[in-house]
């Protein structure tokens, strides 16, 4: 047996704890912005809701991208069996990104007073697009990290003779991280051909590209926990990469609806967006067939909690609300409104910064030497975080739905009072489980950071859950079930979806909502509870397995059999 034990695969631990801190002051940030939108009169004139809104969306994609790298610096040694190449790279990279990320932060007051910093054309301080604020200067320090981290990874990675095709999807993930970015580097006057190139960056870079190292690296980490088949992983994140690009370059036209480009585009855009959740029907499928292989008991179930969250809120939030709201005729009833950030919080935090923390309580643990800890506070933290964004997700939507109709269908005025009072109790419920998901993020990052201390000061043994008497709850969940519940989700999208189609409806237009208010009613409670109901029958099959004799972080034998395959 090899023993594992990389040096330089410890630079992968400064991004994880540089990932939690600015996790925590996202979440505290989204708050904020969440109370002020009950009272707009919050910190006026201090902090005022554009800017902390653009300050949540940034670290967003921040602490996401740290999260990524840190878990590419560390599953690359294991798939290649030496030493990070360049770590003194690594370590620009890492005070690279910090920097970034404090620039950007103090920044957006400059853009709140239209300063932009301008130099032959160019927004060199700040260029105030939306998820893209960063200025020239920060855009081109981005653009030189992506490539050394392209470099590093590849220069890591052993002959390409010897690549399966989690090197491949990684290899591609960082190369097109890199040059997907290019598009974000310039600024054109003309707002519709801007908007065309941004949705470049927003669409393929994070829609495209992120599910590519998204696919890549659930693999992986499903072989390093379960002991799978690593040909058999690797087979899956070929057809995952391969349906994410197919179905993604021309999917990416549901963006270009409403900017000026030509009408085309919205046939065009609705029947390739519509192909999209393909792939995610795909990855979610191959985690189930994963983890109930063999039946391995479960040994690190903080981390697996997250990686099934980020797999199943990619179905839902990416998959299931992607698909509702990128037709044509939705999208020009939801474009703008609240039933969005529905979609976009379970899918970029879902999907990527699931992946992100599962990751980190899987590589903290070994690389600070903790053979055992108390998983018990992981557990917690995962199903507050879930439920809270499931709950966050509700109110936008619920919100969304009264908005669109009073908003864009009837033309009522928003500053006027008629839109505001009616979405006020939904208002109120986004703090309200907001204050959820923050106990939970707070509790992952405490125990995350403090992991090490408290293993080495109190040793505890780890506590799997094994039913007396395990009752239909708990009993092996197969596919045909776990195929029930995935259709049940799609039949309450199927809700979802007629209800934004309702808009069209001339009954509607004349001032009568019963129609879309019922199937939004039926759609999402419907979805978000089979949601919670299915992870919670899903993580029960798996924690009645009988537990391990003894505790055992299990990556050396995971690496042996991939080095094998």
């Amino acid at each position: 047996m090899i023993k594992i034990d990389y040096q330089t695969q410890r630079l992968s631990l400064r991004f994880f704890l540089l990932m939690l801190v600015l996790f925590g002051f996202q979440v505290l940030f989204g708050l904020l912005i969440a109370v002020q939108h009950v009272d707009p009169r919050l910190l006026s004139g201090i902090l005022n809701f554009n800017v902390l809104r653009a300050e949540h969306t940034n670290l967003g994609i921040l602490w996401i991208l740290s999260g990524f790298i840190g878990t590419i610096l560390f599953v690359g040694p294991l798939l290649s069996r030496r030493e990070l190449a360049a770590p003194g790279l690594i370590r620009f990279l890492f005070w690279a990104l910090l920097a970034v990320t404090l620039w950007n932060i103090a920044t957006q007051s400059l853009a709140a007073r239209g300063v932009a910093g301008w130099w032959l054309g160019q927004p060199w301080l700040q260029e105030g697009l939306e998820y893209l604020e960063a200025g020239r200067a920060a855009d081109i320090v981005i653009f030189v990290g992506f490539a050394i981290l392209a470099w590093v990874v590849l220069r890591t990675f052993p002959a390409r003779r010897e690549w399966n095709e989690i090197h491949w999807g990684l290899a591609i993930g960082v190369s097109a991280l890199t040059f997907v970015w290019l598009f974000g580097v310039f600024f054109v006057e003309r707002l519709d051909l801007q908007e065309y190139f941004r949705w470049y960056v927003v669409h393929y870079w994070v829609e495209g590209v992120w599910e590519v190292i998204h696919i890549s690296l659930v693999g992986f980490l499903l072989v390093l926990m379960f002991k799978a088949d690593v040909k058999a992983v690797g087979y899956a994140v070929f057809w995952g990469v391969a349906m994410v690009w197919l179905s993604g370059l021309i999917g990416n036209a549901h963006h270009y609806f409403w900017i000026g480009t030509p009408e085309f585009w919205q046939f065009w855009g609705s029947l390739f967006s519509a192909l999209e959740p393909l792939p995610l029907v795909f990855c979610f499928w191959h985690i189930y067939l994963d983890a109930h292989q063999d039946r391995r008991p479960l040994e690190n179930a903080p981390a697996f909690y997250f990686i099934l969250g980020s797999v199943v809120l990619e179905q839902v939030g990416a998959g299931i609300l992607g698909f509702t709201m990128t037709f044509a005729l939705t999208n020009v009833w939801s474009h703008g409104t609240w039933v969005t950030p529905s979609h976009a919080h379970l899918a970029l935090f879902g999907t990527f910064g699931m992946l992100g923390i599962a990751s980190a309580y899987y590589a903290i643990p070994l690389l600070r030497g903790v053979k055992d800890f108390d998983q018990r506070l992981g557990r917690i933290a995962f199903w507050l975080v879930f439920a809270g964004m499931l709950g966050i997700a509700f109110a936008f939507a619920i919100g969304g739905t009264i908005q669109v109709f009073l908003y864009r269908s009837m033309g009522l005025s928003w500053f006027g009072g008629q839109v505001f009072p009616a979405m006020q109790f939904y208002k109120v419920l986004v703090p309200v489980f907001g204050l959820v998901f923050l106990a939970g993020a707070g509790l992952l990052v405490y125990d995350l950071l403090t992991l090490g201390l408290r293993a080495r000061g109190a040793p505890q043994p780890r506590k799997t859950f094994r039913p007396a008497d395990p009752g239909r709850w708990h009993r092996t969940l197969h596919g045909t079930e776990a195929g029930l519940w995935l259709a049940g989700m799609w039949i309450f999208g199927a809700f979802i979806t007629l209800g934004l189609l309702s808009f069209n409806l001339d009954a509607v237009a004349l001032g009568d909502p019963t129609i879309p208010y019922i199937l939004a009613g039926l759609g999402y409670p419907g979805l978000l509870l089979i949601t919670l109901l299915f992870v919670w029958r899903f993580l029960a099959s798996l924690e009645a397995r009988p537990a391990p004799e003894t505790a055992a972080p299990g990556m050396d034998q995971a690496i042996d059999q991939a080095a094998r395959a």
